[in-house]
């Protein structure tokens, strides 16, 4: 729903600054996101640092991390087209809908407040709600406990190969967009039933597969 990565660029650059480390690019960066914090700032570490060296280094990199992404959370990222036209007609077709992230929850929650997301979603799991994150199918499996469904009644929305290996796992329906971050990969290379260009065009395609097994 959110091009991120400016924050995400802001804030590990001040990292980096702090840890006496120079500055890398955006496009590094996106490549790095969607598995969690802890993935990306290991990720980050490990251009400078071995193994050992990550380690040694990574609880005073994601303390900084954190308190500089909290500064500057939702300053620099910015709305994808078709997201709120496509969260209206979602809504307006009755649909029930969740938020499900690897982004930690004390990130996720302000950033859908402060760009106006927060209203449509039920419920919000970041990535260190439940015991396991995406692609584990646990995040979407407790969804589907919450709003009383199966997997087969559920349709995951997401940008890259780990909601859509979770979507699978879970057995829940999985239409991708092909913008975003997937890990540097096209998105074309995921197993989904379908890639929508907008959540405005998913909005269509959920409600024609509803109206065709009426």
């Amino acid at each position: 729903m959110l091009d991120t990565v400016p924050d995400f660029h802001v804030a590990i650059n001040r990292m980096r600054g702090e840890l006496g480390l120079g500055a890398i690019a955006a496009e590094l960066i996106a490549a790095m996101v969607g598995k969690g914090s802890d993935n990306l700032i290991r990720a980050v570490l490990a251009r400078d640092f071995d193994g050992a060296g990550v380690e040694r280094h990574f609880d005073a990199a994601m303390c900084a991390y954190q308190r500089h992404y909290l500064d500057i959370n939702g300053n620099h990222s910015t709305l994808y087209d078709g997201v709120l036209d496509g969260l209206d007609a979602m809504r307006a077709m009755g649909l029930r809908m969740a938020c499900v992230t690897n982004k930690p929850l004390a990130f996720a929650a302000p950033l859908l407040a402060k760009k106006g997301l927060a209203p449509y979603f039920e419920v919000v799991y970041g990535g260190e709600c439940l015991p396991h994150k995406k692609p584990h199918p646990m995040p979407l499996l407790q969804v589907c406990t919450d709003f009383a469904l199966t997997p087969g009644e559920v349709v995951a929305i997401g940008d890259s190969s780990n909601d859509a290996m979770a979507a699978r796992a879970a057995g829940c329906f999985v239409l991708a967009v092909p913008y975003g971050y997937n890990h540097g990969r096209p998105i074309h290379e995921t197993d989904s039933d379908g890639i929508v260009d907008t959540l405005l065009e998913a909005a269509g395609a959920i409600d024609s597969h509803n109206r065709r097994i009426r």
